[in-house]
C-alpha cells in the first residue's frame, strides 16, 4: 500500500486500499465523509502522521514524499518536528494499537487520543488519554477540568505517563455520593 506525505498528513489515494485500511482497522478518515459506511468508501483516506508512522513501522504502507520513498528514520524526524513529545505519545499510541484498540486523535476533546474498543461508528470511545511527562506538574484545576470534560461526554480520562519503555496509567473515575 502506498501513501503520499502532503504537508503533515499522509494520503492513501487508492480507494480500495483506503476502504481496506478504514474498514478493517479504522485508520484515518475518508475525505469528505463524516460517518462513512465501509461499502460507501470510494475516496482517498487521510492518515495522521502518528498513524502513518505506525503503519510504516508495521510494514503495512510505504510513505512517499516528492516521489521518493521515506525511510522509517526520515518519517520519525518529520513526526518529531510536527508533534510535541512525539516519542512518548507514540509509545502510548503503539501500546494501545498493539492491544487492538482503535486510537484516534483526541483534539476535539482537548486530549491526545480518543480510544475505542471496536471503532468509531461502532461504539463510542470509552477513554480519553492524555500523555504527560513524569516531570510535568498537574494542578488540581487540570484534574477537575479533565474529569468534568470526560464525565460530560461519558468517557473515562486516563493520564499516560511514559518512562523509558514503560507506561504508567492513572485513570480518573468520577462518581456522585
Amino acid at each position: 500500500m502506498k501513501g503520499d506525505l502532503v504537508e503533515n498528513r499522509i494520503i492513501i489515494w487508492n480507494s480500495n486500499d483506503a476502504r481496506k485500511l478504514f474498514t478493517d482497522t479504522y485508520y484515518g478518515k475518508p475525505i469528505g465523509m463524516a460517518k462513512p459506511k465501509p461499502e460507501e468508501i470510494n475516496v482517498p483516506l487521510i492518515l495522521d502522521l502518528i498513524e502513518g508512522y505506525y503503519l510504516q513501522e508495521k510494514s503495512k504502507i510505504a510513505i512517499f514524499h516528492s516521489k521518493k520513498k521515506l525511510t522509517s528514520n526520515q518519517m520519525l524526524e518529520i513526526c518529531r518536528k510536527e508533534y510535541h513529545n512525539f516519542d512518548k505519545k507514540y509509545l502510548v499510541y503503539k501500546e494501545f494499537r498493539d492491544k487492538k484498540y482503535i486510537v484516534n486523535p483526541g483534539i476535539k476533546f482537548g486530549c491526545d487520543f480518543a480510544v475505542y474498543q471496536r471503532g468509531p461508528g461502532v461504539d463510542h470511545a470509552p477513554y480519553l488519554v492524555h500523555v504527560y511527562n513524569r516531570s510535568d506538574t498537574i494542578s488540581s484545576t487540570d484534574v477537575v477540568l479533565a474529569g468534568r470534560l470526560a464525565t460530560s461526554v461519558k468517557k473515562n480520562f486516563i493520564l499516560a505517563i511514559p518512562h523509558g519503555d514503560k507506561i504508567d496509567y492513572l485513570a480518573l473515575d468520577w462518581w456522585r455520593a
